[in-house]
C-alpha cells in the first residue's frame, strides 16, 4: 500500500496543518475551483477516505460523514476556534460560490476587509483574481434576484412594494401649479418698475383661475334662466322678455372685479402663511414683487368698481351679493382657517353665491318690482332653479377641496391652518363622499323645476357616478394609493361637464330652435299677435262699458 502524501498526513494531525495543506493542494492543482470551495470540490481534491468538510472544514469528523454544507452545526468547538484564528482562517474568496458572501465582498463588508486579491492566511504566491471574486456586472436584475436566498427575496419584494406605495402616494400629492405663482414668476423676470412687471403682479393678486371659475358659475345660471328669448337684443328695446347681452356684460365684468378684490384681500391677510407652503410661497406679496400699498389700492378699487357695475348695470340685489361675497371670503373665511375646520363650509357658501348672482340677474329682466324677494324667493317657485344651482356649487366644493388639501395636509399643519385633511383625515374622506352623493338628486331636481329637460338626469348620471366612485375610493383608502389624485381630477372635470350638459338641455330650447329653423315661429308669432289683439279689444270694450253704465 502506497503511503499517504505528507500533506494529507498533516491534515489528520492538527487543524492548523489541515488548513495550510488544503490551501497548498488547491494552489498546486491549478484548477479553476480555487475560488469556489465546496464539499464536492474538496472530495475531488482529497484522496478516497478523506475528511468531510463543512463551511469551517470540520476536522476530526469521521470519513464519509454527511455534513450539511454551510451549516453552523458542522463546526466543533475546536474547529470554530481554529477557523476564527486570524492567521489560519479562510479568506472570503474561498466562499465566492455563495452569492451572499460575494455581495458582501462587493460592498466591502466581507472577508477580512482586504480590497486586493490577497487574503489573510493564504500563502504569498496565492493571488485571487478580483474579477472572479466580484459579482458579475452583466447579471440582469432578474438573475440577481434569483440568486438571493428565499428570505432575502421576500425582503426585497417587501421593499419594492413599499417603494411603489410611496411613489403612488407621492403621485397623489402632485397638484397642478398655482396660476398666481406662475404669473409671479413671469413678473419676476421683467425689469424692475416696468409696466409688464406691475400688470403681471396685479393679475397674480386676482388668482386668475379661481376668478374665471367664479365668473363661469355666474354665467351658466344666467343662461339657464327660463325665458323665451336667449341672449336676444330685443330686451334692449323692451319688445319681449329676454336675456340681455348688455346685462350679461355688466354681470361678468362686475363679478370678475369682485372676485379679484376678494382674492387680493386674501393674499394681503396671510403672506406669512403663504410663505410656509410650497404652492403659495411664490406669490407676489411673499416675494415682494409688489408693495402692500399697491395691493390694497388694487383690492379696494376692484371692489368699489365691481359692486358699482353690478348695482347700476344689473340690479341692487346682485350688487349686494357681490359685496357679501367679498366680506365672507376675505373677512370670515380667511381668518377662520387658523381657528376651526368649519372654514371649509364657509368657503363653500362663498362658492355658492355666484350662481345666485347669475340667476338674480336673469330674473331681474322680467321682474316687475325688482325686490330681492321677487328675485330670490319668488312666490310662484320660479327661484327654485337658482337655489338648486347654488346647492350644486356648494356641494362641489367638498370633494374638490378635500382631495386637494390631502396632498398638502402636512404643509397646512405646519402653517397652522386647521383643515380636516390633517385634523381628522377619516372625517375628511367621509365629508367628500357625503357631498358627492347629492349631485344625482340635485340634477333630478333641476329637471323637476323646469330648468332642464328630463334627459339631463340621464346624461349627467355617468359623470356623477364617476365622481361617486372616486369619492368611495378616497374614503376607503383615506387619500392613499392615488385615491386623492383620482378624486381631485374627477371633480375638476365634473363641474364643467355638468354645466355644459345643463346648457345643452335647457328646458324648451331645442323646440324653439326647431320652430325657428322649420319656419313654425312665424305662425306662432301671428297667433300670439292675434291673442294680444283680442285682449286689447276686450280691454277697450270694458273701458267703454263702464262709463255707459254710470250714465244710465
Amino acid at each position: 500500500m502506497r503511503p499517504l502524501p505528507r500533506p494529507i498526513t498533516s491534515t489528520i494531525t492538527t487543524t492548523t496543518t489541515t488548513t495550510t495543506t488544503i490551501s497548498v493542494l488547491l494552489r498546486s492543482s491549478g484548477s479553476s475551483t480555487e475560488n469556489a470551495l465546496c464539499r464536492q470540490c474538496t472530495r475531488l481534491l482529497l484522496p478516497a477516505g478523506g475528511i468531510g468538510i463543512g463551511i469551517g472544514i470540520g476536522i476530526g469528523r469521521r470519513q464519509q460523514q454527511h455534513i450539511r454544507p454551510f451549516s453552523k452545526s458542522s463546526l466543533s468547538p475546536a474547529t470554530a476556534t481554529a477557523a476564527s484564528s486570524p492567521s489560519h482562517r479562510f479568506g472570503a474568496s474561498y466562499f465566492s460560490a455563495n452569492t451572499l458572501l460575494a455581495r458582501l465582498n462587493a460592498g466591502g463588508g466581507g472577508g477580512n476587509g482586504n480590497g486586493n486579491g490577497s487574503q489573510e492566511g493564504q500563502p504569498t504566491g496565492m493571488q485571487v483574481d478580483s474579477t472572479e471574486s466580484s459579482p458579475n456586472p452583466t447579471l440582469t436584475a432578474a438573475e440577481d434576484a434569483a440568486n438571493l436566498l428565499p428570505h432575502r427575496r421576500r425582503q426585497a419584494a417587501r421593499r419594492a412594494a413599499a417603494a411603489q406605495q410611496q411613489q403612488q402616494q407621492t403621485q397623489g400629492q402632485e397638484l397642478p401649479p398655482d396660476a398666481s405663482s406662475i404669473l409671479a414668476n413671469v413678473a419676476a423676470q421683467q425689469p424692475a418698475h416696468s409696466w409688464r412687471r406691475k400688470m403681471s403682479a396685479l393679475l397674480s393678486l386676482s388668482k386668475p383661475r379661481l376668478t374665471v371659475l367664479v365668473v363661469l358659475t355666474a354665467m351658466a345660471p344666467y343662461a339657464l334662466y327660463p325665458v323665451p328669448g336667449f341672449l336676444s337684443s330685443s330686451a334692449l328695446v323692451g319688445e319681449a322678455p329676454s336675456l340681455s347681452p348688455l346685462t350679461l356684460l355688466f354681470l361678468t365684468t362686475g363679478t370678475t372685479l369682485c372676485s379679484a378684490a376678494a382674492n387680493a384681500l386674501n393674499m394681503l391677510y396671510e403672506p406669512s402663511t403663504d410663505a410656509l407652503m410650497s404652492r403659495t410661497r411664490a406669490r407676489p406679496l411673499v416675494r415682494k414683487l409688489i408693495s402692500t400699498r399697491s395691493a390694497i389700492l388694487f383690492a379696494v378699487g376692484c371692489g368699489v368698481v365691481g359692486t358699482g357695475l353690478l348695482y347700476f348695470g344689473v340690479n341692487p340685489t346682485v350688487s349686494f351679493l357681490g359685496a357679501a361675497n367679498i366680506v365672507l371670503y376675505a373677512g370670515v373665511y380667511t381668518p377662520l382657517k387658523a381657528v376651526s375646520a368649519v372654514n371649509t363650509w364657509v368657503g363653500a357658501v362663498v362658492g355658492a353665491i355666484p350662481p345666485l348672482m347669475g340667476w338674480a340677474a336673469a330674473a331681474g329682466e322680467t321682474a316687475t318690482a325688482g325686490s330681492w324677494r321677487e328675485l330670490l324667493l319668488a312666490s310662484d317657485g320660479s327661484s327654485i332653479g337658482g337655489w338648486l344651482l347654488a346647492g350644486l356649487l356648494f356641494a362641489w366644493q367638498f370633494p374638490h377641496f378635500m382631495a386637494l388639501s390631502w396632498g398638502v395636509r402636512e404643509e397646512y399643519k405646519a402653517a397652522g391652518l386647521r383643515m380636516l385633511a390633517w385634523v381628522n383625515p377619516a372625517r375628511n374622506a367621509r365629508v367628500a363622499l357625503r357631498y358627492s352623493l347629492v349631485f344625482i338628486p340635485l340634477c333630478v331636481g333641476l329637471c323637476a323645476a323646469g330648468v332642464t329637460e328630463w334627459t339631463f338626469a340621464v346624461t349627467s348620471l355617468p359623470v356623477n357616478v364617476w365622481l361617486v366612485r372616486e369619492a368611495i375610493r378616497f374614503w376607503r383608502y383615506e387619500g392613499r394609493k392615488g385615491s386623492a389624485r383620482g378624486l381631485f381630477w374627477a371633480s375638476v372635470w365634473h363641474l364643467p361637464v355638468v354645466m355644459v350638459l345643463a346648457l345643452l338641455q335647457k328646458k324648451g330650447m331645442w323646440q324653439r330652435v326647431y320652430r325657428s329653423v322649420m319656419g313654425a315661429g312665424e305662425e306662432d308669432d301671428e297667433e300670439d299677435d292675434g291673442e294680444w289683439e283680442d285682449d286689447d279689444e276686450e280691454e277697450g270694450t270694458a273701458a267703454v262699458a263702464v262709463p255707459a253704465s254710470t250714465r244710465g
